[in-house]
């Protein structure tokens, strides 16, 4: 196993973690897919589990293989750098590694017995770690060695790893300070978490205050005789994740009820309000689990897929019925303000308010035991269980004196913290956080957004659509700030500017934004369509060649120009990254060219661009449209930034991180040392093209298997691509066939009725 430090994440930051090899114990679907998010991060890993009967290595070798099935690992090469073992044979592998994490069944016996063996083999001042979620960490290292205790914390990972932001962290005073920094450096930026330290008590924060909610509002729901749609609705008022709460019961598994939700009662005094919600023994959750109704996995929970269609569990009968949807325009303010669902009348208002005043007040009580602010279990509850704000900052929403009102009517009681809110004017005031131990914090959990400093001055340029920031040490950056960063008119406005005064001004320049969704995802759909359902196509014409000009011109600039690209970069978001200098991207990226779903093509250099990455590749005419034209037509964004990288739209010398928190800093680092390096633009280039028979090749592959409309697209992409001679072309009269190609597939009903139907539903239209 080899590490590519040139473009992986430990390149940058390995000298600050010194985690350079890693090891875990335990290769189910947390263990195995914490070793992925490793081998994301460019880590050789070692992936140990129990020994099998025929094949040693064989548990350890399944959990790879559903890593690779559930995509756990970002690219291709990921699962190379996962060595599979076992612990009877290879345990003196741990002697390499430099963080060493358990994930064994939650057994405090094996636990301890697996500790005193690593003790023997690991060397001094490397890391071990539990992602336990409910044993103590005092508990975890009884009887072991001080030089242990040193090294050893809790790493409390959610599953998907690669998916869940949330790391909960866990140290004592008897753990090294050296390790704990080492640990919260590298779990932002390595393995791309949002740190959350936690204190040393019964479900740490997310799962105490998740469990609480979970069952609360499940029994709720019950007592009050709402269905499961009702009771689901009802939380999509409070900005919960999408499933609801029976939903999610669905997707975690309902036979996890039993033993997480019965083990934390079991860690909890009776004294605490979490029994009065007694999960395990509820009659319906009891049914369900004897029956073997466990949720997704089992095909059947409180929502099944019918011979008819969906159907939803009832709740008085427990048996299955038709799905019964509510109607959003039934619920107040259309079910999407928690205000207006607390004040509603009926069941689902008294229900509304129950679980709100529950939760807030059982947050409010356990606050001092969990954690030191409110801002760190609000991350917890966000990032863990994926609410849209948590429990104090929706009061905040709410109001603080409503807050305080519903859930004295509730519960006829007001808890201090909740009382401190009221009397303060918010859980948050001022950008501060209340800390449960009384005053007010800098909220310290969620980074700043990157360009937080540099709005605190004014815009060097502003427009409707973008500014240019001054980020210091000589670079600018260029914020495009549209809904979903979608490149109107008034950011070419910008961008013309930016391009005027940049140079005289800075050094560099980085395109970036804090937006956390989009780069950009590119034309402005709208605007295109209203231009051609007018039949404007000279105006269309003017805005797709306005963007080919600027964003040569951009190439050709006299200072360095870096994309930090993140989240959606599609069409012309993408186009406009690619005519940047360099890229440093997150790894989490949606990028790519799917205007075929539209019933377009590239019209803003993206054929040209990419096919001269092909060409850097090594690539003839031939391989270069082939490849160009294979990654067009496919019309489907990448998953992540290695997947970008084999579609070509990331070049060899281009970076990732793993933290979106850091990718404008990257970017910025990045942009300098360009600068500092002696920047010269690029020579201007021309594109060999290897003529029709190549297109009539790509077009021929594709009869029989594609509509008349796919076909024509196809056709306009390889006419571009291949070109109609053999002779090299440059860039400008490339994009100008571009353009071409563009504008008359934008004439056509069939394209105009793709772009409607994408507006309408988000989705493509196969006519």
């Amino acid at each position: 196993m080899t590490l590519d430090t040139q473009h992986h994440p430990i390149a940058l930051y390995a000298a600050e973690t010194g985690i350079r090899r890693a090891a875990v114990i335990g290769a189910g679907s947390m263990g195995a897919g914490i070793a992925a998010q490793f081998a994301n991060a460019g880590i050789p890993v070692e992936l140990l589990d129990i020994a099998g009967e025929d094949n040693r290595n064989g548990p350890a070798e399944a959990g790879i293989a559903r890593q690779i099935k559930t995509r756990g690992f970002m690219g291709e090469a990921g699962p190379a750098l996962v060595r599979a073992g076992n612990v009877e044979d290879n345990l003196d592998r741990l002697a390499d590694c430099d963080w060493i994490v358990e994930a064994i069944v939650e057994r405090l016996d094996l636990k301890r017995a697996l500790y005193h063996k690593i003790e023997q083999v690991r060397r001094p001042g490397a890391i071990v770690s539990s992602n336990t979620s409910t044993i103590p960490h005092a508990e975890l290292i009884g009887g072991l060695p001080a030089s242990f205790a040193r090294d050893f914390v809790i790493s409390h990972f959610f599953n998907p790893p690669r998916v869940m932001q949330l790391f909960e962290f866990v140290t004592t005073p008897e753990t090294d300070p050296a390790i704990t920094a080492r640990v919260r450096a590298a779990a932002q930026a390595v393995l791309g978490k949002t740190v959350v330290e936690c204190r040393d008590t019964p479900g740490f924060i997310a799962n105490r205050i998740g469990c609480f909610w979970m069952a609360a509002a499940a029994i709720e729901a019950v007592r009050m005789g709402l269905t499961v749609e009702e009771a689901d609705a009802v939380h999509g008022a409070f900005g919960v994740p999408r499933t609801g709460v029976f939903g999610l019961f669905d997707l975690v598994g309902i036979d996890l009820v039993p033993q997480v939700w019965a083990s934390l009662l079991a860690a909890l005094p009776p004294s605490d309000r979490l029994h009065r919600f007694n999960l395990p023994a509820d009659e319906t959750m009891t049914a369900l689990i004897a029956a073997g109704r466990f949720g997704r996995k089992s095909g059947a929970g409180f929502y099944r897929k019918g011979d008819a269609g969906m159907e939803a569990l009832d709740l008085v009968t427990r048996e299955y019925r038709a799905l019964q949807p509510v109607n959003p325009a039934s619920l107040p303010a259309g079910g999407r303000d928690a205000g207006a669902m607390l004040a509603a009348e009926g069941r689902l208002g008294d229900y509304a308010r129950a679980v709100f005043a529950n939760v807030l007040c059982y947050t409010a009580e356990n606050g001092a035991e969990i954690a030191g602010d409110v801002e760190a279990i609000d991350a917890a509850m966000a990032l863990g269980y994926g609410w849209r704000q948590g429990p104090f900052a929706l009061a905040d929403r709410v109001g603080a004196s409503r807050t305080a009102e519903v859930v004295k009517l509730v519960l006829g009681e007001t808890p201090a913290l909740v009382a401190r809110a009221e009397e303060e004017g918010g859980f948050y005031r001022d950008g501060l956080a209340l800390s449960v131990a009384g005053g007010r914090i800098a909220a310290p959990v969620v980074a700043r957004p990157a360009l937080s400093d540099a709005k605190s001055a004014a815009p060097v340029i502003a427009t409707e659509g973008a500014s240019l920031w001054d980020m210091g040490d000589g670079v600018g950056c260029f914020e495009v700030h549209t809904k979903m960063n979608a490149l109107h008119p008034t950011v070419f406005d910008a961008l013309e500017r930016t391009l005027k005064e940049a140079s005289d001004r800075f050094r560099a320049l980085v395109i970036g934004n804090d937006d956390l969704r989009a780069f950009s995802v590119g034309a402005d759909l709208t605007f295109i369509l209203g231009m051609t359902r007018a039949g404007d196509f000279a105006a269309l014409e003017r805005y797709i060649r306005r963007g080919q000009e600027l964003y040569l011109a951009l190439k050709y600039e006299n200072l360095p120009v870096v994309a930090a690209m993140h989240g959606y970069a599609l069409g012309g978001g993408c186009e406009f990254a690619l005519h940047a200098d360099a890229i440093v991207a997150h790894a989490e990226l949606n990028a790519g060219l799917p205007e075929g779903n539209v019933g377009l093509i590239p019209g803003w250099g993206g054929c040209t661009q990419l096919a001269l990455r092909n060409f850097a590749l090594g690539l003839d005419a031939d391989g270069a449209a082939r490849r160009t034209f294979a990654a067009i037509h496919a019309a489907r964004p990448s998953t992540s930034a290695e997947e970008a990288r084999a579609m070509g739209i990331l070049r060899p010398g281009d970076r990732h991180v793993m933290a979106r928190s850091l990718l404008l800093d990257a970017a910025k680092a990045r942009a300098i040392a360009l600068a500092e390096a002696g920047y010269a633009p690029p020579d201007r280039a021309r594109i060999a093209r290897p003529g029709p028979a190549t297109g009539d090749q790509l077009i021929a592959g594709l009869e029989g298997t594609a509509s008349e409309a796919d076909i024509a697209i196809a056709r306009a992409l390889a006419r571009v691509v291949c070109g109609e001679s053999v002779d090299a072309i440059d860039e400008a009269a490339m994009m100008a066939e571009e353009r071409a190609a563009l504008l008359a597939l934008a004439r056509t009903e069939t394209t105009a009725a793709r772009m409607e139907h994408m507006l309408k539903t988000g989705k493509p239209l196969k006519n």
